[in-house]
Parts: C-alpha cells; sequence; structure tokens
C-alpha cells in the first residue's frame, strides 16, 4: 500500500523554538513506526511553524514573495526531518519542487517512484514550487503523481466536524463522508484544489488526529477519523 501523508508544520517547532530538534525526532519515531506496517510512505511536510503566507494580512507584503518564504520554510523541516529520520536508522530522501542541488534532490515522478520502490521514505518539500498553492495542493498533486492510495492528513483534531470542534461544543464528527457531501455542507477539510484532485482522481483522504499516528490499521480501517471518498 503506498500513502501520502500531509503533516503540519507546528509539528516541528515549539512555542520558544521555530524548530524543535526534539519534536522533529518524536515525529520521525512516529513515522518509522508507521512504515514499518509494509506501506510505501510519501510525506509532504508544512511550514507554518517558520511561516505563513496568509498570515501577511494586511501588510503591504507581496504574496508571491510570502509564498516563496513559506515555500523554504517546508525545506527546513522537510530537511531536519531527513536527518532525524536518517538518525534512527531509516532510509529517507528529501525531493524539492525548488531546484536546491546542495540541499536536496529536484522533484521528478521518476526519481519518487525509483526511491518509493527501493524503501525509502520520501519526503517532498517545497509545496508544488509555484506561488498560490498549499501545501493542501502539494498533498493532492504529489499523491497523484505516486498513486497513492490514500492520503492521510493529520491535524490536531480528531477528523472532520460540522463546525470546528475548538469553538463549538456541540460540534458533531464525521466517521465517513463522500466528496460531494463534503462540498455541499462546505467543510474545510483541504483547499478547493487539493479537494478536486483528490475526487476527480479517486484518491480517499482520512483526516485524523496526530497523536493517533502510530495506529495506522485502526485509521485505515475507519476506527479512527474520518474517511472522505
Amino acid at each position: 500500500m503506498r500513502i501520502l501523508l500531509k503533516l503540519t508544520g507546528e509539528l516541528f517547532g515549539t512555542k520558544d523554538n521555530l524548530i524543535s530538534l526534539l519534536n522533529t525526532k518524536k515525529v520521525a519515531q512516529e513515522i518509522i513506526e508507521l512504515k514499518s506496517k509494509e506501506i510505501e510512505l510519501g510525506i509532504v511536510v508544512g511550514g507554518g511553524n517558520i511561516f505563513r503566507g496568509r498570515e501577511v494580512g494586511t501588510e503591504k507584503f507581496d504574496k508571491v514573495s510570502a509564498d516563496y518564504i513559506g515555500m523554504l520554510a517546508t525545506i527546513i523541516n522537510g530537511l531536519a526531518l531527513q536527518e532525524s529520520l536518517k538518525n534512527l536508522g531509516a532510509k529517507a530522501k528529501m525531493l524539492t519542487a525548488i531546484p536546491m542541488p546542495k540541499i536536496g534532490e529536484s522533484f521528478t515522478k521518476a526519481k519518487a517512484l525509483n526511491y518509493l520502490n527501493k524503501n525509502n521514505i520520501v519526503i517532498f518539500a517545497g509545496g508544488t514550487g509555484n506561488p498560490f498553492f498549499t501545501t493542501d495542493s502539494a498533498s493532492a498533486l504529489r499523491a497523484c503523481e505516486i498513486n497513492a492510495d490514500y492520503i492521510l492528513k493529520a491535524t490536531n483534531v480528531n477528523g472532520v466536524y460540522n463546525k470546528d470542534p475548538n469553538l463549538n461544543k456541540d460540534a458533531k464528527m464525521f466517521k465517513t463522508i463522500s466528496f460531494e457531501e463534503a462540498i455541499q455542507k462546505n467543510l474545510k477539510i483541504m483547499d478547493s484544489t487539493a479537494f478536486t484532485l483528490c475526487k476527480d482522481n479517486n484518491i480517499p483522504i482520512i483526516v485524523f488526529n496526530i497523536k493517533y499516528l502510530n495506529k495506522i490499521n485502526s485509521i485505515l480501517e475507519n476506527k479512527i477519523g474520518t474517511l472522505v471518498k
């Protein structure tokens, strides 16, 4: 089975440190346990612990430049994760959407598939390499390119809810929901570009709480999180 795992950048930092090597090691340990389940694994990392382009807000700051800063942040996290995985004995390769030959190999589909077939954990960094696209879009795009069976989106809530569970105590979580129903209900599972890519290419999305990453069998059996298909 081939899985594309989307990880939020917040996992790699703390309140006091943009990059926490301790946190990154913990994430790497969870990933290695996931990989031990005979799964081919690609990972898209976010950069929100360092910078989010959308946080520019009303500042007079070019959106394209802001997005490139965000892409570079994902490369920093990707490099940290790669080294943590290697230090724990795993085979890992970071491929970047932005050519940076001294930092990591540039992404191509052929390279990604070759490394996956050789049992590497493949980290996709740099987003799509283009401004105006989120790491959600990068996740959907890479999932399509590597023919992933599932996208697993790790979050800090337990799944997809009918309203924000952090603000509404009566929010109800869906166990399973169709792409069509999620669109009708205007549920913000991924951005519209990413969601459409997954829908059109029949790639199910599982949204789950990152604390359950080591329970991969339960996640895939729809006992944990929300399955969108």
